[in-house]
């Protein structure tokens, strides 16, 4: 496995892109509800109204159409809304400005727009992050393990595709929770949120010279599909709640389909049992 996509080589005529968070690893829910939410809380000030602030951040993040959605996306829109509901948040615009336009949305880039402009929120917003990732570093490492499923259904693709994480998380957990719990052996490459969006990350992969109908972006979230059909290529969804089975159907039903030149015609069926059971 590398983690830079310069070193990355296509081996196979396939590949197939894996988000991480909530789909390969089971931590969405604890690093939303220890980590995220209750920095965001108490580097903004919104102690006032934790309770509902927090609760609205799980809805954003973990149970609606916008799951798995940026980070810095997640918090320019609970801040707006904290703004316009009479808690004063400085520069909050400029925030929503960058998320909505920038093509890479980091740590690396919201840095850049502190030094750019001066404006506080840009710092703030950025030692909220990085809070973030100290919070996730110290959650214990019993609470973040692989789905059930998961490495065996990857191992048994690897066989017959390259595969890569494609993931809007921090580089350094992803590749740490991956070696940890056993899935590092069948990727051959990471590609986090300081390369840019998944978009931007399908984009780049299919640049080493994989054909668009040879891709397959599994995920859990909107961000995943839409990130896959903006590029012309697969999506295979790891449904919520049901992630075990998921993986189950993966390893016996769709990765072969994917790998026979099949699952074209099974799309449309897969994508509408997503969109389904996100809407419950």
């Amino acid at each position: 496995m590398v983690t830079g996509l310069d070193e990355f080589t296509k081996e196979h005529e396939y590949l197939i892109c894996v988000d991480s968070d909530g789909c390969a690893m089971d931590t969405m829910n604890c690093k939303h509800l220890q980590c995220f939410g209750p920095c965001m809380v108490a580097e903004f000030g919104l102690d006032a109204r934790r309770a509902e602030w927090l609760a609205r951040w799980n809805e954003i993040n973990l149970y609606s159409m916008t799951r798995g959605i940026n980070r810095f996306k997640a918090l320019a829109l609970i801040l707006e809304e904290a703004d316009a509901g009479g808690t004063k948040i400085d520069g909050v615009q400029d925030l929503r400005s960058w998320t909505d336009t920038a093509p890479e949305l980091s740590e690396k880039t919201a840095e850049t727009m502190y030094a750019k402009t001066g404006q506080p929120i840009f710092a703030k917003a950025l030692a909220w992050s990085r809070a973030v990732n100290k919070a996730i570093a110290a959650l214990p490492k019993t609470q973040v393990a692989a789905f059930p499923g998961a490495a065996q259904a990857l191992a048994a693709a690897h066989g017959g595709a390259d595969v890569a994480v494609v993931s809007s998380a921090n580089r350094e957990a992803v590749a740490e929770e991956w070696i940890r719990c056993g899935l590092a052996d069948s990727v051959d490459v990471i590609l986090c949120q300081d390369v840019g969006s998944k978009k931007a990350c399908i984009e780049a992969l299919m640049r080493k010279g994989f054909a668009a109908d040879r891709i397959l972006m599994v995920g859990d979230a909107p961000g995943d599909l839409k990130a896959a059909f903006d590029n012309g290529v697969y999506f295979y969804p790891i449904l919520v709640n049901h992630e075990k089975e998921s993986w189950q159907t993966f390893a016996d039903t769709a990765c072969p389909a994917f790998l026979s030149g099949h699952y074209g015609g099974e799309q449309a069926t897969y994508s509408a049992r997503f969109e389904e059971n996100l809407k419950k």
